[in-house]
């Protein structure tokens, strides 16, 4: 069963790569936070739809908070290191997140801090430099802190997920995440961006992809694999989107890849499994199933 929780889980990060790829050839230029909110709000309305409850008393701030660590400010984050920094950088910054959780689980969860977990990550973050690192690299102060932002949101997020136990099914915990952050998104985006130009077909698919596939199904399966494996694991798992963005340019956009990218890549696939190796001991005080009527 667990092999199986792993697979589901795995596919949002191998789907999360395709977003560089929609992004520049199908979403019009200069509206990051825009189009970041266009893919989370609809997506948790559609979802809310599908499972309709509203949260109760505290689950309101919780939500917020959720919401902001796991879309808002992960998402603003991260085109913030994307446009300040070459890319490779940016994902490199960005691979950190595992490391990030290992500890930060240890503080609110309780984990043991695992030498294996530790080495899972290191050894990911060296993949994913040799992935997407290339020569001629360029560091921007403001770029590298947005990158370290970005990752340490989206695993104070993961981590939160785990600790509180939502008492909603798992359609509706990823409905109220995805629509408290994508109506903050929109505020955001109403504060530093230009309205939205006209959108042709091309645009609204891409949106559409995003949102529906990109936001609502992969994190319902995220959030799932959240409640159900060890947060490091999980985590781990990430370092499959840069690897998916890679082999999708090189697939899709005709993007040669290098020897050094195909040993970035076994790297990677290495600390995914060393990840789930460590991650196979579950903590006594972690339930099994913290999000009820999970999928």
């Amino acid at each position: 069963m667990r092999h199986l929780d792993i697979i589901l889980t795995a596919l949002a990060p191998l789907v999360w790569g395709s977003t560089y790829y929609v992004t520049t050839e199908f979403l019009p230029a200069g509206y990051p936070v825009t189009m970041a909110a266009l893919r989370a709000l609809p997506a948790g309305l559609l979802l809310l739809v599908l499972a309709p409850r509203l949260p109760k008393g505290i689950w309101w701030l919780r939500i917020f908070i959720l919401g902001a660590l796991n879309f808002t400010l992960f998402w603003t984050f991260l085109f913030v290191a994307a446009y300040r920094l070459p890319g490779g950088v940016a994902a490199t910054v960005g691979a950190v997140q595992p490391l990030i959780v290992v500890f930060l689980a240890a503080l609110l969860l309780g984990t043991a801090i695992r030498s294996a977990s530790v080495l899972a990550a290191l050894i990911g973050i060296l993949g994913v430099g040799l992935l997407v690192l290339g020569s001629g690299i360029s560091l921007d102060l403001v770029g590298v802190i947005a990158g370290v932002g970005g990752a340490a949101s989206m695993a104070a997020g993961t981590v939160l997920t785990r600790k509180w136990h939502p008492p909603a099914p798992l359609l509706t915990f990823t409905a109220w995440q995805l629509t408290a952050g994508g109506l903050l998104l929109v505020l955001l985006a109403i504060l530093i961006e230009p309205p939205l130009p006209p959108l042709d077909a091309r645009n609204l698919s891409g949106i559409s992809y995003l949102a529906i596939i990109g936001a609502a199904l992969t994190y319902v399966l995220w959030f799932r694999g959240i409640s159900r494996i060890e947060p490091g694991a999980v985590s781990a798992l990430g370092f499959l989107s840069p690897l998916s963005a890679v082999l999708i340019g090189w697939a899709l956009l005709g993007q040669a890849l290098t020897q050094m990218q195909i040993a970035g890549a076994a790297l990677v696939v290495a600390a995914i499994c060393l990840g789930q190796r460590a991650g196979r001991v579950r903590p006594p005080n972690l339930p099994k199933h913290p999000i009820r009527n999970s999928v």
